[in-house]
This record gives C-alpha cells, structure tokens and sequence, in this order.
C-alpha cells in the first residue's frame, strides 16, 4: 500500500470550499492540526481536510431528491437486471442529475420558517444547495444502485421452476434480506470505518465528483477546471455509448480470431471474449468494462495485479489443461458455460427430478443421470472454496494483531487520521440502535419461515446459522473489501453447508444463501457508504436515517419492478420460448438457478461429495488455507522485499469469483484499463491522476447510464434495431462447441 507524501502541494488553481478548511465559526482542538492528513497517499490527494459543522444537511430538498433517485435507481436497475446485458446504473448519475435540480430549488422555493422557536423548526430553503445535503442525497441513491439479490429467489421460484411464492411472502425476503446487515454494521465500524488504513477506494470516486461539483475553481490558462473537465468527459462518454449500446455492439467484444478462423471450433474457443478464453479479445465499451469488478480506474495498482494474476491462472492455465486432458469428460461439454448437462452433453431436464412437493426425486435422478459441469464452471466452484479459507487466514496473519488491539480499546490518536477526529465532534449512533435493528430483522425472519415453511422451506435454525455466518465473515472480508475494493463472496459456502444440512430443498438454500451471503454484502454497503459521510463530515446520526430509509424504499421498489416484469413479459427467462432477439434472457438469474439444482435439489453431496464426480474439487479448501500462508513466510524470510506484501491472496485467488455470468472480455479489459490508470498514469503522471482520475470513472459511468436509458425508452421500447453483422456480438457462434468425437449438438460440427 503506498504511504503518503510529506508534502501535497496545492495546485496552480485557486481552490476554495467549505470543507477545505475548518470551520472559522466553531474551533476545536482537532483544528489546530491543519496539516495533518491521511497516511494513505491516494486519500490525502482526493479527500479534503476540514469541516463546517453548522452547515444544514436534513433539508426539505434532501428529502424529495433522495427519495426520487432512491426510487428512479431501484426501478431502472432491476428493470435493466432481466436483459441479456445487464446495466447497473450507479449513483454517480443521481449524484450528476440532482445538481442542477437542487440549485433550482434553492433559487425558487420560499425561505419561511415553520414552527418558528420550536426544536422541530425547519425551513423549505435554508440556503443555497451544499455539498452536505447533496452527499446525503446520494447516499440515498447508493440504496437504488444495483439490484436487489433476493429477487433472484422470486425469479428463480415462479420462473424457472413454475411454482408459487405470495407478493407478500416475497417482501419480508427482500426488505429482511436488505436491511439485517446494518445490525452488525454498527459494531464493525470502529474496525472498518474509523481506522485510516480502510480507505474503501471506490469511494474516492465519489469525493473527487463532489469536490469538482461543489468548488470555485478558476480556470487556468490553456487548461480546464474538474468540472469542465468532467463534462468534456461526461458528453464524450454520453456520445460514444449509442455505438456499444445499439449501433456497433460488437464493439462489446472484438474478438478478432474468430474472424480469422470463422470454422474452427478450437479457435473461436481461444478467442471468444463472451463464449470463450477470450485470448485477444479487447472490449471498447465501460458497460462491459465496468460490468462486474467495478470501474477499474478505481482500484489500486496492487489489487489489479493481483486480479489479473489470478484470472490468467485460473483462465489460460487451469481451465485449459483440465479441459484439453479431458478432465471429468470436460470436451463433452463447451469450455465456458453456466449450463447443466448430461453425461452426452445434452442440456438436463431439471423439471424431471423435481417431485410435486418441490423436493429432489431421488429415483427419477438415477434414471436420468448424474449432472455434469462446464469445466470453468467447475473450477470456479473450486476457487470459490479457495477464496473463502484464503480470507480468513489471510486476515489472521496479516491483520489479527491489529484487530485484536482494536478490540482491547486500544483508541490511540496515532492509529486514526484527521478525518476521524474531526467526526468526533457529532454524536455518534448508538450501539442498541442497531442491535435493535438486528433483533428486530432476525425475529421478522424466523417468524416468516416459520409460518410460510411450504414457500420457503428454511427452518429457524437455518436464519440463525446464515446470520452467524455471515456476521463471521464480515470483518474479515470489510478489511479486503476497505484496502482493495475486491469483495470474496460467500455464496458458495452458504450453498455448500446448506446443501448438506438439509439436501433435496431448493428454496431452502436459496434463501440460506442470501441471508449468509447478501446480509453479509450489505453490511459491507452500509460501512461503505459510513466512510463516505465520513470523509465528507456527515453527521453519523443522519447518516443512518437515509441509509435505513433509503435500503426500504429501494427494496419495495424493487420487488414491486420485478412482479411487474413477470406478469408483463411473455416467458421472461425462458430462452427457448422468447423470440430471436429478445433482451430479456436474465443471464444472472440463469446462474442463480443452476446453483439452486447443483446445491439446494441435488445437494453437493451428489455433485461434490462422495456420491458425484467432482470430489477432488473439495482440495481447494485446504490450498486456499496454505496460499496465505506461504505470502506470510515469504515475507518473513524476506522482510526487506515489500513487493511480498502487495500479493493479497484473498483477491488473486478470489479474482474469478464473477465468472459465469462475467465472461473474459470483462476481465481482460478491465485489467487493461486499470494497468494504464493505476500503473502508468499513476506513477507518470501524477498531478493528472490526483485531479482527473476519479472524474473520469464518473463521467464514463454517467454518461452511459443517461444514454442507455435514452436508447431503451426512444427505441428499445419500440423495437426499432438493426440487424446486420456489427451487432453479432463477438462473432463466435463455435464457441460453444463441444471438441468431444461423436457428440451431436444443434449448431455444431460433429467431431470425428
């Protein structure tokens, strides 16, 4: 991790902004210090010292645009989940759309007073708009960003596997499922918010747009301010997207091998970006970039290259020796798939081993076969088992002296930057707030489980083992998520025990796995957003009112987009029934389902245990434990050599995790781009990246949400498009071939 510079010099520009200074109306002890900044060097370059305290935050204009970007975000996110390329649109847009509308409340609403003299006095314009209430206000829009991962349940019940599941029944999920992390975000915050090493980089995007947004700046000579800067950016990127998004969406994945060998099943299989290794293939869209590790201009050097390290293992050394060795009939099946097949590699008929209890038919399994995996689709299970040991002995070694310290109380000023001590001045949250919120959540869940046993299957002591999981894991993967902004999931392990407690019950371990795993997520979110307030001095207390408020509005917008979408969309999902062409294929909810038959129908002791094929794969625990291990020795044995030190085990290992649904067109741009940000620009041209970088991750982020949402409502509602080649995605229909002699799939050559 790199350490601070003595010395930050100010730019040519003249700068001023409330937060840049403390605050001439209230001095403190902590003021004094006015030099003292972030020992993290990419925080003290983004994030501004100082604080006014007697700016307004809770505003009437907080309210009606927090709310409205809470609501607008939840409904296009989901709306956009369900289609072949799904488009997260994140709260930068909010962050962008609500200044203009904020500056004119400001000017036109009336500056009266109510209950004038009274504690609850307020007013409907107490001043111009500001950087408080407009980081408040995005905070709200953080609750919309993104889908909500318990929908899949939904999807996964009423859509793949044609049973019922209530409305009703189906809100206590979402809302429950959203809301249970915040109970135990609370405790962590002394660990994964106060201390300056959790930095959570994602962050400093955030911060750059709300200073570039909010300070007076003048212009240099030959030069641009951050926010023109940013609106050069935001129009090239608003501009660019209408090629990627509808004209030329090819440009997703250029996989030029293909094109050089149109009929070899081998090579469109080393050059697809989407169906294979993606071997050359390179995407020139930021949706596609972006997608799902992140904007990678956000990220650190050391993380990237420790993605990047782990994906060209898993993808150009593991996959292919396993696959060309024709390990567990790997050539039966295409190289990279999500599917489920037979021992002939045909697509498995799941609906056929599903009894009319909605429980696994053990008779109707052995007639039919055992159920065979892809070969990545196999090894990623692996390293998902690999990157869950990895965490926990990786944080043990690395960080558990630290965390044990923090845990005594030992509460030094020498352990926090001046961004904790100038938080100190507002009153903290208390700690039975949030207790009560997790009892609260916990007792709402196991009463729901309970009462509705036919729907969801999950007995009492399954909510309470997932919340005892996923509060386990929270600190140790908070940390990884606070230095390298990578997040190691625990969806497979709450699959993987659930699978073997209580076998043959799908919706059972779908909902296992979202309580232990996105319970855990969010809380993650909930610290995120915490460190956001915390750098820009949001009083803790309204902090935690817009995210509780904010994470219910979104999840019953959420659910109710999703019902909508079921109702009203002609065999949504279903592949086989939609016509050619058709967007709404939910390639996430595919593989949410396929996780459902492989641990929660069939139990992992027929796929992974001692009853299936994929036994050896279980091997991968125990490597996920020694990887950190041998960094720790290393390091040891070598102290002098502090490159040891950047190999983070969790994150190499973990850097897979995504794939299926993220496909190696994802990845190897993504690494591209963050080599030449975090890499080149970084450490050649510093001055630009401390004033630029940040803006243009927004800017490439906003502009092409405003224009996809343009292209959906103006042509994609009325299914005006254009076929011709520039839009056959990567061109790499053979990729999904099997390479197997005698095997008879549609599309195929058959291999003799």
């Amino acid at each position: 991790m790199a350490s601070a510079p003595e010395e930050h010099p100010q730019d040519d520009d003249e700068i001023t902004s409330p937060l840049l200074q403390p605050s001439p109306s209230r001095s403190s002890p902590e003021d004094s210090v006015e030099q003292e900044n972030s020992p993290i060097e990419q925080v003290a370059l983004t994030v501004p010292v100082g604080d006014d305290p007697d700016m307004p935050v809770l505003t009437f204009r907080m309210w009606v645009l927090g709310t409205a970007s809470c609501v607008v975000l939840s409904f296009l996110n989901q709306f956009f989940w369900y289609r072949k390329e799904p488009l997260s649109i994140t709260a930068i847009s909010a962050q962008i759309a609500v200044v203009p509308l904020g500056h004119l409340m400001a000017a036109a609403l009336p500056e009266r007073a109510f209950f004038r003299g009274r504690p609850w006095e307020f007013s409907l314009n107490p001043g111009p708009f500001n950087v408080k209430e407009h980081v408040l206000i995005t905070i709200f829009a953080n609750s919309g960003a993104g889908s909500v991962y318990a929908i899949h349940i939904v999807t996964a019940v009423r859509v793949f596997y044609g049973k019922h599941i209530s409305l009703f029944v189906s809100l206590v999920v979402v809302i429950t499922t959203q809301v249970l992390g915040f109970g135990w975000a609370g405790m962590f915050r002394r660990y994964l918010v106060e201390p300056a090493a959790m930095w959570w980089p994602s962050n400093l995007v955030q911060v750059s747009l709300f200073r570039a947004l909010h300070e007076k700046e003048e212009r240099r000579k030959g030069g641009l301010t951050r926010n023109q800067f940013f609106v050069v950016a935001f129009v090239c990127s608003f501009a660019y997207y209408i090629f990627p998004g509808y004209l030329f969406q090819m440009l997703t994945s250029l996989s030029w091998i293909c094109w050089i060998f149109p009929r070899s099943v081998l090579a469109q299989q080393l050059g697809s970006g989407l169906r294979g290794l993606g071997i050359g293939a390179i995407g020139l869209d930021w949706s596609a970039i972006s997608a799902y590790l992140g904007s990678p201009l956000a990220s650190p050097w050391f993380a990237t290259a420790n993605v990047a390290a782990g994906f060209f293992i898993v993808m150009y050394i593991v996959t292919p020796i396993a696959y060309w060795l024709n390990v567990y009939k790997a050539q039966t099946f295409p190289i990279f798939s999500d599917g489920l097949f037979t021992s002939t590699g045909q697509k498995y008929n799941i609906s056929s081993i599903v009894d009319p209890h909605f429980q696994f038919d053990i008779e109707a399994y052995e007639k039919n076969g055992p159920l065979y995996l892809s070969t990545l689709f196999a090894v990623t299970y692996g390293v998902g088992f690999a990157s869950l040991t990895a965490t926990v002995v990786h944080v043990l070694l690395f960080h558990g002296s630290e965390t044990w310290q923090l845990s005594k109380s030992a509460f030094q000023d020498t352990r926090f930057d001046i961004h904790t001590k100038l938080m100190r001045r507002y009153k903290q949250v208390p700690g039975w707030w949030f207790i009560c919120i997790l009892v609260g959540n916990i007792a709402i869940t196991v009463f729901a489980c309970e009462y509705y046993i036919e729907q969801l299957q999950l007995p009492w002591w399954g909510v309470l083992l997932a919340c005892a999981i996923a509060f386990f894991f929270t600190l140790p993967i908070g940390i990884i998520k606070a230095t390298t902004n990578q997040t190691p999931g625990l969806n497979v392990i709450t699959e993987y025990i659930m699978g073997y407690l209580y076998p043959g019950r799908p919706v059972a371990n779908m909902c296992f796995k979202v309580y232990g795993y996105i319970s855990m997520k969010q809380s993650l979110m909930f610290l995120q957003d915490f460190k956001l307030g915390h750098y820009m001095k949001i009083p803790p207390r309204t902090m935690f009112m817009a995210q509780v408020v904010g994470s219910l509005i979104a999840a019953v917008v959420d659910i109710g987009t999703a019902w909508w979408l079921m109702e009203t969309v002609p065999n949504i999902c279903n592949t086989e029934l939609l016509p050619p062409g058709s967007p709404w294929t939910c390639p996430g909810d595919h593989v949410f389902y396929d996780a459902s038959v492989i641990w929660g129908l069939i139990s992992p002791r027929r796929i992974f245990g001692d009853l299936g094929n994929y036994s050896a794969v279980n091997w991968f625990f125990l490597g996920g434990a020694i990887a950190p291990l041998l960094v720790w020795l290393a390091h040891k044995a070598f102290p002098r050599r502090s490159w040891i030190l950047l190999v983070n085990m969790p994150v190499l290992i973990g850097a897979s995790n995504q794939m299926p649904p993220a496909t190696a067109v994802n990845y190897t741009t993504w690494i591209l781009v963050g080599f030449l940000s975090g890499y080149v620009v970084y450490r050649h041209r510093r001055s630009w990246w401390e004033r630029h970088n940040y803006l243009l991750s927004g800017a490439l982020d906003a502009g092409l949400a405003f224009m996809a949402v343009l292209i959906y409502f103006c042509l994609g509602l009325q299914d005006i498009g254009f076929d011709w080649w520039g839009n056959h995605l990567d061109g790499c229909p053979l990729a999904s071939c099997p390479t197997a002699t005698g095997i008879v799939v549609k599309g195929c050559p058959v291999q003799i």
